[in-house]
């Protein structure tokens, strides 16, 4: 009698096992969603952060040419701006820059969607 309690006590049930695979499974449900929001916050921290490069890039192309009233994104890239984090699929980036004195236009992609920030 003695060899067969010691027998099943080496090893686990099957319900046991059947509850650490549903609580490693809940936790993975609850890592998966905090995981993509951070994911998400990044993504967009940098984005802004990009946005914010280039209105500096901006900034500077329009108070070293006076007159000047719109500058295209290329430009910018190309001589005012080192580096951006262009490698986020899905991602539009402005063509054109405007400024006016009471406001900042930035026109979107292809179809032309203009943004205005006031000053």
């Amino acid at each position: 009698m003695n060899k067969i309690s010691q027998h099943a006590r080496q090893g686990f049930t099957l319900v046991e096992i059947m509850i650490v695979v549903v609580i490693i499974g809940l936790l993975a449900a609850m890592a998966v969603p905090a995981f993509n929001k951070v994911r998400q916050t990044a993504t967009e921290k940098t984005i802004l952060n990009d946005l914010r490069q280039l209105s500096a890039a901006a900034d500077q192309y329009f108070l070293e040419n006076g007159g000047v009233a719109e500058v295209t994104v290329a430009t910018l890239k190309s001589e005012y701006v080192k580096t951006l984090n262009t490698s986020r699929s899905g991602e539009t980036w402005p063509t054109t820059i405007s400024r006016t004195a009471a406001s900042i236009q930035v026109t979107y992609g292809p179809d032309a969607t203009v943004v205005k920030v006031d000053r």
